[in-house]
Parts: C-alpha cells; sequence; structure tokens
C-alpha cells in the first residue's frame, strides 16, 4: 500500500519542522568559534544565554526558535499524522512537552553565569538572585523529562510498529547513551553544589543536549521515510507503508 499524498505531505513538513528545530537547538556549538568567555568543560550550556554573556541574546533566540519549532512538529504530528498506537500520542505529546519547556527556558534565563563568577555563585546560594534562576531550573528539568519520555516512548513503537526503521535500529542505543549521559549530568550538579567538585560538568551536559539532538534526527529521518511512530485516532486502524 502506498502512502497517501496528504499523508506524505504532512511527514515530510513534520521532518522539516524537528530538523529545523535541532540547528537551532543546536546553535551551542558555536561556542567553538565564539568568545564566549565559557569554559565548555565545566559550565552549563545554559550559561552561554545568561543576561550577562556577551552572546546572551544570540542564544535565547536560537532556544526560542528551537523550542517554537519542535513544538510545532510534535503538535503537526499528533493532529495529522495517521494511526499508530498509544504509545506514540504520548511521545508525540512529549515532544510537544519538551518543545514549549524549551521556548520557556529562553524567556528565563540566568542573571549570570555561576560557575565562573563566584560572586554569582554566592549570591545564588544566598537567594538572592532573580527568581528566574528557581524558574529556569525548573522548565529546564520538565524540558529534560519530555525529551526522554519522547525518546523511549516513541523509539519503543518504533520497534514495534516500525522495526527496520532508523529509529527502530538506532533509537535503543541512543536512549541508553542519554539516560547515562543524564545520569552523568545529575551526579555532576549534585557535586558541584555540595563540595564544589569537577565532574566535567560541561562534557556531560554537552553529551545529553548533543544526543537529545542525534536521536531528533533519526527521528526526522524516519518520519520522512514514513518509518516512524505516529499517534492513534479513537477507531481508526492504518496499514504500515511499505519501507
Amino acid at each position: 500500500m502506498t502512502t497517501p499524498p496528504r499523508t506524505l505531505r504532512d511527514r515530510r513538513a513534520v521532518a522539516l519542522l524537528v530538523a529545523v528545530g535541532i540547528l537551532a537547538y543546536t546553535a551551542w556549538v558555536l561556542e567553538a568559534v565564539l568568545s564566549t568567555r565559557l569554559a565548555p568543560a565545566r559550565t552549563y550550556v545554559s550559561e552561554l544565554a545568561a543576561q550577562d554573556q556577551p552572546y546572551g541574546l544570540l542564544f535565547r533566540t536560537t532556544d526560542l526558535v528551537a523550542g517554537v519549532l519542535l513544538w510545532a512538529g510534535g503538535l503537526w504530528a499528533l493532529l495529522r499524522l495517521p494511526a499508530r498506537g498509544r504509545w506514540g500520542t504520548a511521545g508525540w505529546g512529549a515532544l510537544v512537552l519538551f518543545g514549549t519547556a524549551t521556548a520557556v527556558d529562553s524567556r528565563l534565563p540566568l542573571s549570570c553565569a555561576p560557575t565562573v563568577n563566584s560572586r554569582c555563585a554566592e549570591r545564588e546560594h544566598a537567594g538572592l538572585v532573580p527568581v528566574t534562576h528557581t524558574a529556569h531550573a525548573t522548565s529546564s528539568a520538565v524540558a529534560v523529562c519530555g525529551v526522554l519520555l519522547a525518546m523511549l516512548t516513541l523509539t519503543h513503537t518504533a520497534r514495534r510498529a516500525a522495526p527496520g526503521s532508523l529509529l527502530a535500529r538506532i533509537g535503543p542505543a541512543l536512549v541508553v547513551l542519554e539516560l547515562a549521559a543524564t545520569v552523568w549530568t545529575l551526579a555532576a550538579v549534585a557535586v558541584l553544589d555540595e563540595v564544589h567538585g569537577d565532574w566535567s560538568l560541561g562534557i556531560a551536559q554537552r553529551l545529553q543536549v548533543g544526543l537529545i539532538a542525534v536521536w531528533l534526527g533519526v527521528l526526522a529521518v524516519s518520519v520522512a521515510r514514513a518509518g516512524a511512530p505516529v499517534p492513534a485516532r479513537a477507531g481508526v486502524r492504518t496499514a504500515q507503508a511499505p519501507r
């Protein structure tokens, strides 16, 4: 059975939104060529967008664009793509949550960079920084939870509904690596908060967000090839498109 032209157009639209969203989401790699004054090995990625940083506006803008595009891609998939189970619905909904939280995150920037500014760190520990610091941590946590849920559910659904797709074949390994990177990041944050040690927080978090971007890329390719999980619609069942 061939894929209906309308469905094919919708798949390409979702894939394009996610793909362009990835480009904006990975704008932090520009730190390799920009004079950001931050040490990538021990700073948060979000510190690039802090209000006192020279390229803060650039990174806040790219985060906003990424969030909006990924939100739109997830919502388009929920509303327009044919059925493929409750796990698919949950996964695309989680991607919508991830996009929303990422966009909100960009509107709640840090006022300063605590890992490189001792006065900022002291003010943060004393609770003398703007409330956006706490709000930013919350929205970041929501974003991570959203994308982890999307990775788990959409990869699981791809393995069941489209076992030959790129997402089904590569997705599980990326999920495992992402979970490991997330644990490393959380451990590094805990050490930084408690004893001011150095567990290469910057490397851990950059690996974490880098793997998210790779997984999103695999998702976009799989959607474009009609081999990715899509949400269920009540009372509707469709045949799997040939690969």
